[in-house]
């Protein structure tokens, strides 16, 4: 069975800085990111161990496992790839048009993002999704790392609300957080992933 393993980021430690430090960028992804694709891993050779055993009693936690932290680790690569040195700005093009006609502005997005971020019980996300049936983009809390989704919503944009990702520089005010990492956002790539999604239909 195929392994999942810790994607290298696409630019230095510090390269975010002053925006998001150095030192909070390789804790985040060495320790724990590493560690939902360790979960993940281990998940599945309980999976593959309870099938051969043919013993399925711990079925339940184990799936729950798998679907934590497989989900922390699908957030956390598109979360490196959403954050650029040469981030900030506004979106371009199809994206931006869409974000228009599915929110009125870029600045209304950015203010339901924040809030998200802003209201999440615990710990979260605040994702853009494009929403399949209803062909448009949406904007949803996720709950830890999975809870709180429409099936089949498919993430392009994500912003980690986890106290890893912000607390070792931001300490308690989580705003200040929010409000520097649009000052990184990789439009660009959540672009080119909408770009792929928006073909996605259900009936």
């Amino acid at each position: 069975m195929s392994q999942y393993s810790l994607p290298d980021l696409p630019y230095d430690y510090g390269a975010l800085e002053p925006h998001l430090s150095g030192q909070i960028i390789e804790l985040h992804h060495d320790k724990h990111h590493a560690a939902y694709v360790a979960g993940a891993n281990t998940a599945l050779e309980k999976l593959a161990e309870a099938r051969d055993k043919g013993e399925f009693g711990a079925l339940t936690g184990i799936e729950k496992n798998l679907a934590f932290h497989v989900s922390g680790h699908l957030l956390h690569s598109l979360y490196w790839q959403n954050m650029s040195p040469d981030g900030g700005g506004e979106p371009e093009g199809e994206l931006a048009a869409a974000v228009v006609e599915d929110f009125g502005s870029v600045d209304a997005l950015k203010t339901q993002m924040s809030q998200v971020i802003a209201t999440v019980q615990g710990s979260g996300w605040a994702a853009l999704s494009w929403e399949p049936v209803g062909q448009r983009l949406v904007v949803h809390q996720v709950l830890d790392h999975q809870d709180n989704v429409a099936a089949g919503s498919l993430p392009v944009f994500v912003i980690d609300g986890w106290e890893h990702a912000w607390y070792l520089q931001y300490k308690n005010v989580k705003a200040d957080y929010v409000t520097a990492f649009w000052n990184v956002v990789n439009w660009a790539d959540v672009a080119t992933r909408f770009a792929k999604v928006r073909s996605v239909t259900l009936p």
